[in-house]
């Protein structure tokens, strides 16, 4: 071990991260060692998904953040392609919950969905760690091929499915299911920031098997927390009907041969882009095809969903080229001093922790003096944000000279937008999905917010490439010149949504909106998905 002495900046942000996360360990033992049913006010089954997530996030956001470096800098992918490999990951691991969320609420149930899922996230990173000797004429390639097929399979089926199980820990009308989500919210961006920093430490420091390594063990400590946790649940993500075995494992089955058949498209990404494309217009028919049949409004609650979700791929187009481009640029262009490039992406986790109780306060005051903007507005205002990062940035880069590298600050800033940006979008769209969606249509609903999240991610790909240039290296002068043109159309269709936003609050109607229009479809399921929107406050129909 290094003298402390000699220790850099990367080791003692290292060192404090451990530090931190220790202390949230410690927190979680012993409201698991507590014989009450509940803690802090809340369910102890929030606090084993709190736990089981932070691990999950710990290790995809650990190993995302070092997977640029991995495939630039081992697999000798150019800068360009190693965009587009990571952008192709990220919309495949985006787009299965279509399926694994229909398999859930039909056959598995959340739980069992969430089991499968995390086995084979565990077993992809720990695959990661057999780097070969690099190259992509080295056959160990292959194996990484395998490892990065695991975790979109197994993203999957828990990614959407153990958020549906936060919401079926509590009743609709529960005071407490804001601050369930917080709490929640708060473990999936504690094991981001952890995972990015630890990951990102041994990866670029000490070896890359040893940050995917530790990646791998924090993906199995997070599936012990959640079987061994299974009791306090209460009963939330059992199946809807009693499943025959032989089903069960012809579902589990055909979730392996998905690994073969994500192996062979990560590989080939022109055949995702047209997958997507031809996907993305059966998805939309389908679902109008549905959203047709029903009653004038909640098929106008299905149109304002379709408004939102649409949003999605320019938001994340931008705001994904953090683990990209942005990351490439901050290795070759800023000044970090000794610490990894790949640790500040843990900058956008920890400004979450920050800010998110913030923002949650902000909506609430401004709600209760009938202030509060729509979630259509909040759409506006999150492309307003994402599209000023990038122009504050490359104004920032540009001010002291193309030959100089870029203060640190700007970095900091751009995060900074993109945070309060993604505060303004994420957790209120994904509530809004459960919201208006339709009792059938809960799942589908939350998964094709994914999709689009996933057409998203491979659009950052394709502007992550376009950085490269023709010879797919890129440059500092094309990056920036990118950076501006893709902030200020952000912020073009930003104040065309803001312009739109009192119709699609008027679809949404919110005044008839009550527990009948919410729920899944597990029998005895009170109540799926994410918290009441930020902007989303409906009186709740007396039943009485």
């Amino acid at each position: 071990m290094k003298d402390m002495a000699l220790w850099n900046e990367g080791d003692w942000v290292a060192a404090i991260a451990t530090v931190i996360l220790g202390a949230f360990l410690a927190g979680g033992l012993a409201i698991a060692a507590s014989r009450k049913e509940e803690a802090l006010g809340h369910p102890k089954g929030l606090y084993m998904l709190f736990f089981a997530e932070m691990w999950e996030r710990f290790s995809f956001y650990g190993m995302r953040g070092i997977l640029i470096f991995y495939l630039v800098q081992h697999w000798a992918f150019s800068q360009g392609e190693g965009n587009l490999i990571l952008g192709a990951y990220g919309s495949m691991v985006y787009i299965t919950p279509v399926l694994g969320g229909w398999l859930a609420d039909r056959y598995l149930g959340q739980r069992k969905a969430v089991l499968f899922g995390g086995i084979l996230l565990a077993l992809g990173h720990l695959f990661m760690a057999f780097e070969g000797t690099g190259g992509q004429d080295d056959p160990t390639i292959n194996i990484f091929w395998m490892a990065l097929a695991l975790i979109i399979v197994g993203s999957g089926f828990l990614k959407a499915n153990i958020s549906v199980m936060v919401g079926q820990l509590y009743k609709l009308t529960d005071a407490r299911r804001d601050a369930a989500y917080t709490i929640f919210y708060m473990g999936i961006n504690v094991g981001a920031a952890a995972g990015t920093i630890l990951v990102g430490y041994l990866g670029q420091t000490v070896g890359w098997a040893y940050g995917f390594g530790l990646s791998g063990i924090g993906m199995v400590a997070g599936l012990i927390v959640f079987v061994i946790g299974k009791g306090a649940l209460r009963g939330a993500g059992e199946a809807p009907a009693l499943l025959p075995k032989n089903k069960e494992m012809m579902i589990y089955i055909a979730g392996f041969a998905a690994v073969a058949v994500m192996w062979f498209l990560i590989q080939y990404r022109d055949v995702i882009q047209l997958l997507l494309i031809v996907c993305g217009v059966g998805l939309l028919g389908y679902v109008l095809f549905e959203a047709f049949k029903l009653p004038k409004q909640p098929r106008e609650r299905i149109f304002a969903i379709l408004f939102l979700i649409a949003l999605n791929p320019l938001f994340w187009g931008l705001f994904d080229q953090a683990p990209g481009s942005l990351n490439l640029y901050t290795d070759e262009h800023i000044d970090t001093g000794n610490i990894p490039a790949s640790v500040f992406q843990s900058i956008n986790p920890i400004y979450i922790i920050l800010f998110a109780p913030l923002f949650a306060a902000l909506w609430q005051w401004l709600g209760n003096r009938e202030l509060e903007p729509s979630a259509p507005a909040k759409f506006a205002l999150a492309l307003f944000q994402v599209g000023a990062g990038f122009l504050v940035f490359a104004w920032g880069a540009q001010s002291v000279g193309m030959a100089a590298m870029t203060p640190v600050i700007f970095l900091f800033l751009i995060y900074l937008l993109h945070t309060t940006g993604e505060l303004c979008l994420s957790p209120v769209g994904l509530s809004a999905m459960n919201r208006l969606a339709p009792k059938f249509m809960a799942s589908l609903i939350m998964g094709a917010w994914f999709y689009m999240t996933a057409v998203g991610s491979f659009v950052a790909g394709k502007i992550g490439e376009a950085t490269g240039g023709e010879g797919g290296e890129m440059s500092k002068e094309l990056t920036l010149s990118i950076y501006s043109q893709i902030g200020w159309i952000a912020i073009g269709v930003g104040v065309v949504v803001l312009a739109l936003s009192p119709i699609v609050k008027k679809w949404m109607h919110l005044d008839t909106l009550g527990d009948d229009n919410v729920g899944d479809d597990l029998r005895g399921g009170e109540e799926v998905g994410e918290p009441q929107a930020a902007g989303v406050h409906p009186e709740v129909r007396d039943k009485s």
